[in-house]
């Protein structure tokens, strides 16, 4: 009959290669993630169904047109995308929700939501601030309506985005930003989505507790990225 010091020494020895074989298992994991991850990063140009200097151009003309009258504006870029995507890829039901996120307040209508990209409509009529996050794609701030300031460390005057312009927050960067008043602004971001979603939920848990919103959000990102995938656009 075996003794317990020779009963205990097998155990550590079996708990020592099950520890062993774990280890090896998350690092041939993290391993083969980071390959595909480099590989796919280097490529996401191929996935991408917008441009951002088309999307600015549509929302100068889309200005043009209609000035102040933003919901006209809006009307105006999503059938133009529309026709240019032949019915691909969009959400054209006005389906707004609130968002929180960086200590801002504002609601948006999601257009396009994909592992890639995403487009939306954000924006206040009575103004917000906060921080912009520091985000794994690029983003790009059109603005349909109103003024958008952004200020980064260092700088001792605001950068100024009026009616027209478009503000591009490049991928990693970071900034506090403001919006006088009444704002709106067609938000196009192109890189890795999903990690923005963190971002854009952490409010939720931290200050405002609004789960209703939580699970509206959750439930239109989701059904419009499963459907694009559906669709083979990532």
């Amino acid at each position: 009959m075996p003794s317990k010091s020779s009963s205990a020494s097998s155990k550590k020895s079996s708990c020592s290669c099950f520890s062993t074989r774990t280890l090896g298992f998350f690092a041939v994991f993290l391993a083969l993630f980071a390959a595909l991850y480099s590989y796919l990063d280097a490529r996401l140009e191929q996935f991408y169904v917008f441009e951002p200097n088309h999307l600015h151009d549509l929302s100068q003309r889309a200005i043009s047109a209609h000035g102040n009258d933003t919901r006209a504006v809006v009307s105006y870029i999503v059938n133009e995308l529309d026709q240019k995507l032949e019915g691909k890829y969009l959400n054209k039901d006005e389906e707004w929700v609130f968002n929180n996120a960086g200590g801002a307040m504002g609601a948006m209508y999601i257009i396009h939501a994909s592992i890639t990209e995403y487009l939306i409509i954000f924006g206040t009529a009575i103004g917000t601030e906060g921080h912009t996050g520091r985000h794994t794609a690029d983003d790009y701030f059109n603005i349909l309506q109103g003024t958008q300031l952004a200020y980064v460390p260092g700088e001792y005057e605001p950068e100024v985005y009026p009616q027209g312009t478009v503000h591009h927050l490049r991928r990693g960067e970071v900034k506090q930003y403001k919006m006088d008043e009444s704002c709106f602004a067609l938000e196009y971001a192109r890189g890795w989505i999903p990690p923005m979603l963190f971002f854009g939920y952490a409010d939720t848990f931290s200050s405002t507790l609004d789960f209703p919103t939580l699970w509206a959000t959750t439930r239109i990102t989701g059904r419009e990225m499963i459907g694009n995938l559906l669709n083979f656009k990532m």
